[in-house]
């Protein structure tokens, strides 16, 4: 475990100098970023000086990574994703993709409550796919209601609306591109049948 440490802890200064190297920054704009003095930046990057956490957390934040990053952490084996769910407008949005840009991926869920439609529009292409409840969809001039297991896609420039379509909250899945990206679904290819 020990020589695992060291090792780590051995690689820091590289992975530093690297970074600073990728962001074209020099020692001593890295000290005013990081109120570390240069003396002190040159050896942890030249592995003169051990890193503790008091230098590595500036060092993180300046460079825009991790500290599991910075420090090259194994991984724990634990596979879990930790994502904090945000409620906004009564809804309570679970985000289930951490990448920036591209298609968004969230779990949704929309309480029971009586409000009329207000519908928006906006950049992006959405696809829904009801998990429980009943979903009440205004989309343009149709009103629809999905149930579990029914999706829904669409040009989110087109004026639209949901939320709960009774008495009981629904859940569902949203897939979202802010550029307009769809969703792609591939086909089984045909099955050759024998030729005799």
């Amino acid at each position: 475990m020990d020589s695992d440490l060291d090792q780590a802890l051995d690689a820091v200064g590289p992975r530093l100098r690297a970074l600073r190297k990728q962001r074209e920054t020099t020692l001593a704009d890295l000290s005013a970023e990081t109120d570390i003095s240069v003396s002190t930046l040159s050896r942890l990057e030249s592995g003169a000086r051990r890193p503790t956490l008091e230098l590595l957390l500036p060092l993180a934040r300046a460079h825009g990574v991790t500290l599991d990053e910075l420090v090259g952490a194994p991984p724990t084996g634990d596979p879990r994703i930790h994502l904090r769910p945000v409620t906004r407008h009564g809804m309570t949005m679970l985000p289930l993709s951490r990448r920036a840009g591209g298609i968004q991926a969230y779990k949704l869920v929309i309480p029971a409550r009586k409000t009329d439609p207000d519908p928006q529009t906006h950049e992006g292409y959405e696809w829904l796919y009801v998990l429980n409840g009943r979903l009440r969809l205004v989309l343009g001039e149709h009103d629809l209601v999905l149930t579990p297991g029914e999706a829904a896609e669409f040009d989110t420039r087109v004026p639209h609306w949901f939320g709960a379509a009774d008495a009981e909250p629904v859940e569902i899945l949203s897939l979202f591109g802010r550029q307009g990206e769809r969703a792609h679904l591939r086909a089984r290819p045909k099955t050759q049948s024998p030729q005799s």
